[in-house]
């Protein structure tokens, strides 16, 4: 007989036919009402309605989606070898999680990435069960952090990302700045050294703080050996880096920050933090002193540190670098102060880039010009024109030209390689020419079959970020039209044709009722189907999230 599951379906759950835009909507206002909860102080309430959270089916569905479709790492297994890869076993995943022990945590898979400087980042990777649980509890504790979280804290947070720490430092470093000097401050190995009684103390007396507990404690698994887990929150894990801003919690205050009602800088220092790297503006070079033993004082009751290697104190004059970026004061004549503040990409992230390039090149050998094109427009439109978006564009002009002779050297190689015995003028004709049909550049590497050509870095405008709002959350109600608003504005990155679609949808997928763009892969779907004489005018096309797509074709294809 079929077991009867506790708040969900009598019957197995059937992945093909979720109303995701349902799911969404319960989940989005369950969150909302744990954050404004939370926000008048009433644990009470926050507590019942985080219960309901952890209970919930909807919060069921959209923790195994997360896990087995949108996270990078839905294809990697844990110790127990298991993996979710159809909507078969999605469905009886959910099924599963209801009735799933959670005291039974397994222990993580420890598996090690490389880091650019030469050493292995240490990564533990949990049960896709413990995924998916981790990924419900988050959403039950997230909404009432988020109510409480600083507004210097920008790493791994809903509706924030590097481009805001960034834009807050362009706000904080400009040549008008009266905190020149800078204390950059590494934290050093944050989420293995973390204590584990301050962190569970932090959480207090919350639903899933067992569950936390037990994940912590859960050990790794290295070479056959199992290693306990004194100390930190693994890498990897879903909930970690929630678990890293909760102990993090307070360094503004712990720094001696002070803002006035509206939200200004009063004091003389300024905090800007992603995750485990922060940067701490200071009046003068002895008070970047005081506050770098006040953070290390603070640090030392979570049971961390500052790394000595990469923690300094420097004036913006000598520049820093951050989040793969250099902020630094050159000195000029054309300004009142006889400074000017540029933040260009730091010389890391371009060897980095031009590396990745050469081995796409290299691995091109034999490809044709079309393969050639596919493979590194993604790449070139995903660095140039996004990540450099929160900048002015003269800041990165000579970085750009710089890549983009990178790349003329390469084509040569390229086409030398393909055609050693042609002459040069017949290898112009064949792969360089006026492809683009808004400007008067003839040595645009192209297909002359197809008139598709490879993309230059120094094309892309850069649109200047708009900074998030004090501590703006996504979780706020009162905030609904702001974030709409924002949504706009992030689809500004998309190709001109998708954003015309973007934009007449509202900014919306149909499928699931969420943000266009919140980081999942976009496909156009024909209303009207080409092979039953759908055109491609903008009135037949819509944008959806790639799950979305599928579904509906799915859909479309049952008897």
């Amino acid at each position: 007989m079929q077991a009867i599951l506790a708040n969900g379906p009598t019957r197995p759950t059937d992945w093909q036919a979720v109303n995701w835009r349902q799911v969404n909507r319960r989940v989005r206002n369950l969150r909302r009402r744990i954050f404004r909860a939370s926000q008048r102080g009433d644990q009470k309430t926050v507590s019942r309605l985080q219960k309901l959270m952890l209970r919930g089916y909807s919060n069921r569905l959209l923790a195994v989606r997360r896990v087995t479709q949108l996270n990078h790492g839905r294809n990697t297994p844990g110790i127990d070898k298991v993996v979710v890869k159809t909507p078969t076993a999605r469905g009886k995943l959910v099924d599963e999680l209801a009735r799933y022990q959670p005291w039974r945590a397994l222990p993580a898979k420890r598996v090690y990435i490389p880091k650019a400087n030469g050493k292995r980042r240490p990564l533990g990777i949990v049960s896709i069960r413990d995924r998916a649980l981790q990924a419900m509890v988050k959403n039950a504790l997230e909404p009432a952090w988020e109510a409480r979280f600083e507004a210097a804290s920008y790493g791994f947070r809903p509706g924030r990302s590097c481009h805001d720490a960034m834009q807050k430092i362009y706000g904080l470093a400009n040549a008008r700045s009266t905190r020149p000097w800078v204390l950059d401050a590494d934290i050093q190995g944050a989420f293995d050294n973390l204590c584990q009684d301050f962190l569970v103390a932090a959480i207090g007396a919350v639903p899933g703080r067992d569950l936390i507990r037990q994940w912590l404690k859960a050990g790794y698994l290295e070479g056959g050996v199992l290693h306990p887990t004194p100390t930190g929150t693994g890498q990897g894990a879903v909930i970690s880096p929630l678990l890293l801003n909760v102990a993090l919690h307070g360094m503004e205050e712990a720094l001696g920050v002070i803002h006035d009602s509206q939200g200004h800088l009063k004091g003389s220092r300024a905090l800007v933090r992603y995750a485990d790297d922060l940067v701490v503006f200071c009046r003068s070079r002895d008070d970047a002193e005081q506050a770098r033993d006040a953070l290390r004082r603070w640090l030392a009751q979570r049971g961390l540190a500052l790394s000595e290697e990469k923690t300094r104190i420097v004036h913006l004059t000598e520049g820093f670098d951050f989040l793969g970026f250099t902020v630094r004061q050159y000195p000029v004549r054309s300004t009142r102060s006889g400074f000017k503040l540029l933040i260009t990409p730091s010389s890391e992230s371009v060897c980095r880039l031009k590396a990745r390039l050469r081995e796409e090149w290299l691995s091109l050998r034999g490809a044709n010009a079309e393969a050639v094109i596919g493979r590194l427009n993604p790449l070139i439109r995903g660095w140039a024109g996004y990540p450099l978006g929160a900048f002015r564009r003269q800041c990165a002009s000579r970085v750009f030209h710089d890549l983009d002779y990178f790349m003329w050297r390469r084509e040569c190689r390229y086409v030398k390689r393909a055609h050693p015995h042609k002459p040069w003028k017949w290898r112009k004709r064949r792969y360089w020419g006026r492809f683009h049909p808004d400007r008067q550049d003839q040595w645009v590497f192209g297909s002359a079959t197809t008139g598709h050509y490879l993309l230059k870095f120094a094309w892309f405008g850069i649109k200047r970020h708009i900074l998030v709002r004090g501590r703006a959350s996504p979780d706020d109600p009162a905030l609904q039209e702001y974030w709409r608003q924002r949504a706009s504005h992030e689809a500004g990155y998309l190709s001109p044709s998708k954003h015309r679609i973007a934009r007449q949808q509202g900014y919306m997928c149909p499928g699931c009722g969420e943000s266009l763009c919140n980081g999942e892969e976009l496909q156009v779907h024909h209303l009207v189907p080409r092979h039953q004489g759908g055109s491609d005018a903008y009135d037949n096309l819509t944008l959806r999230h790639l799950y979305c797509h599928q579904q509906v074709h799915r859909a479309s294809h049952e008897p």
